[in-house]
């Protein structure tokens, strides 16, 4: 039985994988854990999955991982503390199931959908050491990331996988763009995507997605 710092639903990798591997999951702003938790059939095999629910409540089933404003210019601000203080709990819950589980570092992938790629992206640009790889849908890169990245050079060997639909009306396009922008600029291996659609993951995006992550458990086989 896993002991973790954040609520979370688990779906056990298959009990003949030789190597198992760990993928998170986080979910967007007023949603909870059963929602990522929906997308478990369609996970790799090798995989445990784990879906975690936001430490902050925002109404009945609904979480989040910090409060955040929009200005009338477009402009967002976020609640730092929040973020910050999400940011430590997912850190010490890969940390903790890494562990109980028995899986290394090179072995783990965050991922995450709208706010909850936002804490994928963060983990993997600020603490590199604890993952291989960060699965980011439909999201943006924080400022306050960069402020807190890891040395370039500690992200050599990671991989990131980034995704966006054209018409998506709650992030626009151009944040993924800047994701994608931002990640040439360091010595990791991206696949980044365009997808037709709005802020939701649709069956083409899921399909390679999911396939990525096949990718990953290949390339890393032993030998």
């Amino acid at each position: 039985m896993l002991d973790l710092p954040l609520t979370f639903l688990h779906r056990p990798a298959a009990a003949q994988a030789p190597q198992p591997w760990l993928l998170l999951l986080m979910h967007g702003v007023g949603s909870n854990e059963q929602d990522l938790f929906s997308l478990a059939p369609y996970v790799p095999a090798p995989f445990h999955v784990l879906s975690l629910r936001a430490p902050y409540r925002m109404g009945p089933q609904a979480n989040a991982w910090f409060e955040f404003g929009v200005a009338a210019d477009g402009t967002r601000s976020i609640n730092e503390p929040q973020e910050a203080a999400s940011r430590a709990l997912v850190a010490q819950t890969v940390e903790a199931a890494a562990r109980q589980l028995g899986i290394p570092a090179e072995r783990v992938v965050a991922g995450g959908f709208s706010q909850g790629g936002i804490m994928a992206l963060t983990l993997l640009l600020t603490r590199p050491a604890l993952l291989q790889a960060a699965m980011v849908w439909h999201s943006r890169l924080l400022p306050q990331a960069l402020a807190a990245a890891a040395p370039a050079a500690d992200l050599a060997g990671r991989q990131l996988w980034v995704s966006h639909g054209v018409q998506d009306n709650v992030i626009p396009l151009a944040s993924a763009r800047a994701i994608r922008d931002h990640a040439r600029t360091l010595p990791l291996a991206l696949s980044y995507r365009e997808y037709p659609g709005v802020h939701e993951i649709r069956p083409e995006e899921l399909r390679d997605s999911m396939a990525w992550l096949q990718g990953l458990t290949q390339a890393t086989a032993a030998p």
